[in-house]
């Protein structure tokens, strides 16, 4: 049973967290921030690109929940990608009326240069643990990652 320390204890590392996240956000961010400045590019723009080339496509709709979005946010982004050739849209098989956008090559390319910048990133951060350490910090996130994917 956990202690009134360890409830205080625990508090105080997780502000702590908290301090660090932030650090690292502003830090991974930053690094985006430059790679995105190229192809005029905006984070929730990015962010749409990351989602599509995930899935392949996605409905307006789709887009939008993905987004945290109302639709008609989400239809000016995908206007604004569509103009700078990083997305196009077509209309679904089974129902014309439903427009599906998909990402295009030069997205892609976005999407896998941010990437790879991301990676690069991390492999500098990882040069600064030992073997075993590095091991942790992905089992660590991987807990954390399957509990941000389910909430």
């Amino acid at each position: 049973m956990a202690t009134i320390r360890d409830e205080e204890r625990t508090r105080r590392d997780a502000e702590h967290l908290a301090d660090m996240c932030t650090v690292l956000q502003r830090k991974f961010l930053l690094s985006l921030s430059h790679e995105l400045n190229r192809g005029n590019v905006s984070f929730p723009q990015y962010f749409l690109l990351g989602f599509l080339a995930q899935k392949g496509e996605l409905t307006m709709t789709e887009i939008a929940k993905k987004m945290g979005h109302s639709t008609a946010a989400a239809t000016g982004l995908v206007d604004r990608l569509e103009r700078l050739g990083h997305v196009k849209r077509g209309h679904a098989q089974d129902d014309r009326r439903k427009i599906l956008v998909q990402v295009t090559p030069s997205g892609l390319r976005i999407v896998g240069e941010v990437r790879d910048d991301m990676v690069n990133n991390l492999l500098k951060m990882m040069e600064q643990l030992d073997p075993q350490e590095q091991r942790s910090w992905v089992q660590i996130y991987e807990k954390i990652f399957a509990y941000c994917q389910c909430s």
